[in-house]
Order: structure tokens, then sequence, then C-alpha cells
């Protein structure tokens, strides 16, 4: 999964993952279902469900798709 355009940011928006499930699934070997609930493991809501916006934490999605992929 790529991160923001900067590189320093650690975090992009659900959508941006989710456009990226396809090309992950495919580079990785498993299910979209499989990528999904990664991303979704690693998506936070808004601060106090309010403030902000939700987002998916890439260096956790790819730690557990490394792990997943029995990489680490």
């Amino acid at each position: 999964m790529t991160a923001s355009g900067s590189g320093l940011d650690p975090h992009i928006s659900p959508k941006s993952a989710e456009i990226q499930i396809p090309r992950i699934a495919e580079a990785s070997g498993l299910s979209e279902e499989k990528i999904e609930k990664i991303v979704k493991n690693n998506t936070s809501g808004k601060v106090l469900g309010v403030f902000g916006e939700d987002k998916v934490n890439v260096l956790m999605v790819n730690i557990e798709i490394a792990q997943a992929m029995d990489l680490i």
C-alpha cells in the first residue's frame, strides 16, 4: 500500500486504500476479502466521532500483509 504523496504521513483515507485493494491482492496472492479485512482492522475513525477524518494506518496494513504472506 502506498502512503501519502509526501511520504511523511503514515495514513491515507479509506477510499484511497480501497482503490489499491485489487492491485495489492494480485501482487500479494492474498484474496481481496483478506486485504479488505486487514484495511478495516487498521482503520481508525474520527476523534471523538466528530473531529478529523477516518484514516488507514499504512504501516500497520503493510505489516499485516507481510505477516499474512509469511514474510515476517
